[in-house]
């Protein structure tokens, strides 16, 4: 049986749904908002992160009623409900993605309400022991674009790992430091964002720098335009997809069949797709790294137990919330981190 097959039946029962707002500054620069849906019942509470990031939504969500769950149901059932539910049914989402995202909040949250329900965590479930996760450290080069932080960090933690995100203002000296640390795990070139604040060009002497200057590295969402496709097609084993990634058809599309695939479980929606395109991957031989949106509250968790479970070796950019808090200072946690063997639900 599938992951999927294995939950589908599990039963929850949902006597009311409570949502909670969370916000902070991060590293990047910007302010965080994001809303927990709260599923209770047997005296037991569920949570899943909406992971919106636009706050107007937010603010909508925020005058609304709670939807309306109550009820004994299967996750089967509940997600063929949910396919009739309208969740922004006040005003639609900024960006089209955030219907994915709001999903995913209520479906791990009664996922997690099932097994607190089961008394069982979601490995026990499945019958996967979770094992040690391995974590890369998401950071920004500052401006202007320096190595320091990554050197700042290695010099707390040797053993540290990194996901950078290159830009083409990355003066020659950032290329050499940071391929001197030996520490960079993957490089997301962020060339599939459209009419978002993070949006990169795809230019051929970035993605021909980066290249070469990490030859053994990750390589995430390079675009494939005319220039950039003799450059990338070589290189289709070290290649990563996240942003365009929301369920098999999606890698399926893709323009080469790529080494690996960033599982960002908000993306997909539904548990089924996310658990669909795991074994999907698997199947096709393509590895499989979790990956986080900032996330404030227990969608964090979700994302480590994800990863513990099935892809715990990879560089996964679950790091603890820590690295994302400009407030935060050392001692930082450590990578790999432990599971809980006391865990229950989608804890981690």
């Amino acid at each position: 049986m599938s992951a999927y097959e294995r939950i589908a039946d599990l039963s929850v029962t949902i006597e009311s749904v409570d949502r909670r707002r969370y916000a902070a500054d991060t590293t990047s620069g910007f302010e965080r908002t994001t809303t927990e849906f709260r599923l209770a019942g047997d005296g037991l509470v569920g949570r899943g992160e909406d992971v919106t990031y636009e706050t107007a939504d937010h603010d909508a969500l925020a005058g609304t009623d709670p939807v309306d769950l109550e009820g004994e149901w299967t996750l089967d059932e509940l997600s063929s409900a949910l396919d009739d539910v309208d969740l922004f049914d006040t005003k639609p989402p900024e960006q089209e993605s955030s219907r994915n995202y709001r999903r995913w909040a209520v479906e791990s949250a009664a996922l997690d309400l099932g097994l607190r329900q089961a008394d069982a965590s979601l490995g026990e479930f499945l019958g996967i022991e979770p094992e040690s996760v391995r974590f890369v450290v998401s950071t920004r080069l500052g401006d202007p674009p320096s190595a320091d932080r990554v050197e700042d960090l290695l010099a707390l933690d040797d053993d540290l790992e990194f996901k950078l995100d290159p830009t083409p203002d990355w003066p020659e000296s950032a290329f050499e430091r940071l391929r001197e640390t030996g520490a960079v795990r993957v490089l997301d070139l962020k060339g599939w964002y459209e009419g978002t604040d993070v949006d990169v060009p795809a230019d051929p002497e970035l993605y021909r720098d980066t290249l070469a200057a990490f030859p053994s590295a990750v390589i995430e969402d390079a675009a494939f335009t005319t220039a950039t496709r003799p450059l990338l097609e070589p290189q289709a084993d070290r290649l990563a997809f996240d942003y365009p990634i929301d369920g098999v058809d999606a890698i399926e599309s893709l323009p080469v069949e790529p080494g690996w695939c960033n599982v960002k479980p908000s993306r997909f929606g539904t548990l089924e797709s996310l658990f669909e395109t795991i074994a999907y991957c698997r199947e096709e031989g393509i590895e499989l790294y979790g990956g986080g949106q900032f996330e404030l509250a227990s969608g964090r968790t979700a994302i480590q137990t994800l990863a513990a479970l099935f892809y715990p070796d990879g560089p996964n950019d679950v790091a603890p919330g820590a690295f994302n808090d400009p407030d935060a200072s050392p001692p930082y946690p450590r990578s790999p981190l432990e599971p809980d063997d006391d865990a229950v639900g989608f804890e981690f």
